[in-house]
């Protein structure tokens, strides 16, 4: 907690910053120092009456250089948020201080036509970037299922995976993120340039080793994506088909399969699904075909909805991944979640989780790519029952070798990782060697 006096200074000399606003009123405090954790009956307890001492939002990255070397010279936390819409706290500030709203630098500064690289503002939102790559005959190999207000600065540096991950595997696989410019805080901040090699250890560490104020990250060339939904009333079978169209030598963007209890709940979109478990497909045109077979051949209904349209606001994206999960809490706030990575056979961990847990645990499976390998990582639904509960089938979950990134811990160790990652603390070591910067979120700084 930062000490008055300090504070008091602090305002004074952040007062005479050009192109920064500062932004007082509790109101604004306590908005600026929520994001969705509430996702997490856990993180609601533990995180509900943090609040930042005062809110900044710099306009060039001058102004994030003085915000900077003012914390410092302070000694004050400083905690960055892009659009707030995380879901594990990513962005809260633990031990209060100023956060600093990195939406003002939006910018996109580069597009490379040779490598298709693009270097822009962390505060640029993923869907305007992609606007933006669209006029190139390109588009985004990842995106959030909060694409449209998400920013690309806050998904590299809390976010894992989403729409494209079937086909690029995750953010902090080596070739999405190219190079970094970063804001430091050591004793005299200063602006640098990291090549990839170097960039790494920012990725998906919650803004706890360095400011980023560019990004330079790779590019997907355009594909026109088809909806595609295929029904089936018996899940083993539609186990058996997610594999199968994920992988076939078909270009896809997306493959979800959503359990009946769910899918019912679902926004009525596309028709209702009845009693029937939904698999939600994005594919390039010239694979239409081949999904229609084999959904015929395995006995399911296969319907082409249609263009995925980006302006829409209810397409696919919209309802997978954690946008089922939003959905679901909309009917009813006790369903919480999980975040697994199956061990193969899945149907076999499936079926012994469901005996046990039955209705309690609803099944949403995502087809992704992890190390080279189609894979199936799952967000089930789980009804709240008390942190005994949680943790019961926790325990569960590991017995059965199934990999968790939990979603109800604040470090970025324990709901992604899984294990200190010496990189990202050497980096703290070097570019925040007095720990300002989001303290509390990494574990190994501790250790």
């Amino acid at each position: 907690m930062s000490s008055a006096n300090s504070l008091t200074k602090l305002r004074s000399e952040l007062k005479s910053v050009p192109n920064l606003d500062l932004i007082e009123s509790t109101t604004d405090r306590k908005r600026f120092s929520r994001d969705f954790f509430d996702y997490s009956p856990v993180l609601q307890v533990q995180l509900k009456d943090c609040l930042a001492d005062l809110v900044v939002r710099p306009y060039t990255v001058d102004a994030v250089l003085a915000v900077a070397r003012n914390c410092k010279r302070f000694d004050i936390p400083l905690t960055l948020r892009g659009s707030g819409t995380g879901n594990y706290g990513q962005s809260v500030p633990l031990e209060a201080g100023v956060v600093m709203l990195m939406n003002a630098l939006n910018q996109v500064r580069q597009f490379d036509p040779f490598t298709n690289f693009v270097t822009v503002e962390p505060g640029c939102l993923l869907r305007d970037l992609n606007k933006h790559l669209f006029s190139q005959g390109r588009q985004l190999r990842l995106v959030p299922s909060t694409w449209r207000s998400a920013s690309v600065g806050g998904f590299f540096s809390g976010g894992s995976g989403g729409i494209g991950s079937v086909r690029w595997g995750f953010l902090r696989d080596p070739g999405h993120l190219i190079g970094l410019e970063i804001v430091t805080l050591q004793d005299h901040p200063e602006k640098l340039q990291l090549d990839a090699n170097s960039a790494e250890a920012l990725n998906h560490a919650y803004g706890t080793n360095g400011i980023i104020t560019s990004l330079t990250i790779s590019t997907a060339k355009f594909v026109d994506w088809q909806q595609v939904i295929i029904d089936t009333q018996s899940f083993s079978k539609a186990i058996d088909l997610l594999l199968v169209c994920a992988n076939s030598a078909i270009e896809v963007n997306l493959c979800s399969l959503i359990e009946s209890q769910i899918s019912q709940q679902l926004p009525n979109w596309f028709g209702s699904s009845k009693s029937s478990h939904r698999i939600y497909i994005l594919v390039a045109p010239d694979g239409l075909s081949t999904l229609e077979r084999l959904a015929k051949s395995a006995g399911a209904s296969f319907q082409h909805i249609g263009t995925e349209n980006d302006n829409s606001g209810n397409g696919f994206r919209e309802i997978t991944w954690n946008h089922t999960t939003l959905h679901m809490r909309a009917v009813d706030p006790e369903w919480t979640y999980l975040q697994l990575l199956l061990p193969r056979p899945e149907l076999s961990v499936i079926e012994k989780l469901k005996d046990k847990w039955g209705d309690d645990l609803l099944w949403h499976l995502e087809a992704v790519r992890q190390q080279g390998v189609q894979r199936l990582a799952a967000l089930p639904l789980v009804k709240w029952k008390g942190r005994n509960y949680l943790d019961e089938l926790i325990e569960d979950c590991r017995k059965l070798d199934i990999i968790i990134f939990n979603p109800h811990v604040i470090t970025v160790e324990d709901g992604g990782l899984g294990v200190i990652d010496s990189n990202q603390v050497e980096a703290k070591h070097r570019y925040d060697p007095s720990g300002i910067l989001n303290p509390g979120k990494l574990r190994g700084w501790y250790a």
